[in-house]
């Protein structure tokens, strides 16, 4: 998910984050996003409601989603 949040509150929304189990990955970012984040969830209907808990954190002003169905691993 890419996040963009209210202007001082990356960390603050970072810290959050990091109190979620199913937050796999997060990080801080430069340009038109503030925030990426690696989730995961087994159904839609899991997700759908991991999404509506991360924006409950406040201070996240708009989240969009990238939904990977499979996983799949390039060889170089």
């Amino acid at each position: 998910m890419l996040l963009t949040v209210e202007m001082g509150f990356g960390k603050e929304v970072l810290n959050a984050l990091d109190e979620i189990a199913d937050v796999k990955e997060s990080y801080q970012l430069h340009g038109v996003y503030d925030l990426i984040i690696y989730v995961e969830a087994e159904t839609l209907q899991e997700l759908k409601d991991l999404i509506n808990r991360i924006r409950d954190i406040g201070k996240i002003r708009s989240t969009l989603s990238l939904i990977c169905i499979k996983e799949k691993r390039l060889i170089l």
